[in-house]
């Protein structure tokens, strides 16, 4: 009886669907799947028996081939034989397809937005268009609105302070109220509190954490603007909430502004001098994508002349962070330690139902 071929899987390569490869194909370098299991020890000790499990419910997807690619240049060359190409950002059409002599079956989206997958090719070759709701970008929007939510509370000043002593070496001025008469709320007089409803956030870039954080902002009672390179469809724009405005517009009128674009050479300094003078004074600004998206001598310049109500970054600009930056001088900023999409079980568990998935529709299960 033949043994049947291993399944040939094209991977974007990119930090986390090299899991994939770990996953899925006995060649992968000892080195990859140890980095691997020390990425995640924390979350997750029993790495490998966590992939041994997977393992078991794949069926025949179990062992593959996986190809991984590192830009769009080379995938065509990749793509001969391929059962499925897994793609984050690369774009997949009908030369993409073609060269794939026929096997190809499944593209798999690691994401929900597919606008750089063109549909109309991938139905006359007959070939399905699966996306996974990725859990880690959701955590990544949660942990945008838990710093949003933390400056309009200003958290980071007042937590753990209860006593009269805390908050007057803290800059406040406690007092006692007359209960006769009035509430006790606020006694520790905490001046310039954020009720976040009815607020406009801005958000820079409505891709796939973007989208996420808009659902959150809108279920606050926030109105939602957002601005990127291409506006959505009406529908689209209807999901989410959202209005299209220019950059500009979203600045100068947006209370709260988030960030979330991808790094490179297109997009660093992109809110620079110019961009903190136009925003809206007093605005809060978050930044969980990439720290280079904002110009850091332009960004403790605004934040010395008080031009913002206050800042959060996740991560830092440098990793690790240093005690003597900068930026923690500043009683309105956050940074934490590269906290976005934890814990890791959600990513592991992004590529367990992506896995598991694949398996059952290509039948090999």
């Amino acid at each position: 009886m033949p043994i049947p071929q291993r399944p040939i899987v094209v991977v974007e390569d990119d930090p986390f669907p090299r899991l994939i490869q770990v996953i899925l194909d006995p060649a992968t370098p000892a080195a990859r799947t140890a980095a691997f299991d020390h990425f995640v020890a924390h979350d997750l000790p029993d790495f490998t028996g966590w992939c041994e499990r997977l393992r078991a419910r794949l069926g025949r997807l179990y062992p593959a081939e996986v190809r991984l690619v590192a830009d769009q240049a080379a995938l065509g060359a990749s793509l001969p034989g391929a059962d499925v190409l897994v793609v984050e950002g690369f774009r997949v059409g009908e030369t993409e397809i073609a060269a794939a002599g026929g096997a190809l079956k499944i593209v798999q989206k690691y994401g929900v937005v597919t606008s750089s997958i063109d549909h109309a090719a991938c139905v006359r070759a007959g070939v399905r268009v699966l996306t996974v709701r990725r859990l880690a970008n959701i955590a990544t929007a949660e942990h945008a609105f838990a710093l949003l939510l933390t400056l309009a509370r200003k958290l980071t000043r007042t937590a753990n302070h209860i006593s009269v002593e805390q908050l007057r070496a803290a800059g406040f001025d406690p007092t006692t109220f007359d209960r006769a008469h009035t509430a006790n709320g606020n006694w520790a007089r905490v001046p310039g509190l954020w009720t976040l409803f009815g607020r406009q956030l801005g958000i820079f870039g409505l891709g796939e954490i973007g989208r996420e954080l808009a659902l959150r902002a809108a279920a606050f009672g926030m109105r939602v603007v957002y601005t990127q390179r291409n506006r959505l469809a009406p529908e689209e724009e209807r999901r989410y909430h959202a209005t299209y405005v220019s950059l500009d517009e979203l600045l100068a009128s947006s209370d709260c502004v988030s960030l979330h674009l991808p790094g490179g050479a297109g997009t660093r300094g992109i809110i620079g001098r110019r961009e903190l003078a136009i925003i809206k004074p007093g605005a809060l600004l978050v930044n969980v994508s990439q720290p280079q998206l904002i110009n850091r001598e332009a960004l403790i310049e605004a934040l010395a002349a008080g031009r913002l109500g206050g800042f959060a970054l996740d991560p830092p600009y440098d990793e690790p962070g240093r005690t003597d930056d900068p930026l923690l001088g500043f009683p309105n900023v956050i940074i934490t330690p590269h906290l976005g999409a934890s814990p890791r079980q959600n990513s592991l568990d992004d590529f367990d139902e992506l896995l598991v998935n694949l398996a059952h529709k290509l039948g090999r299960v």
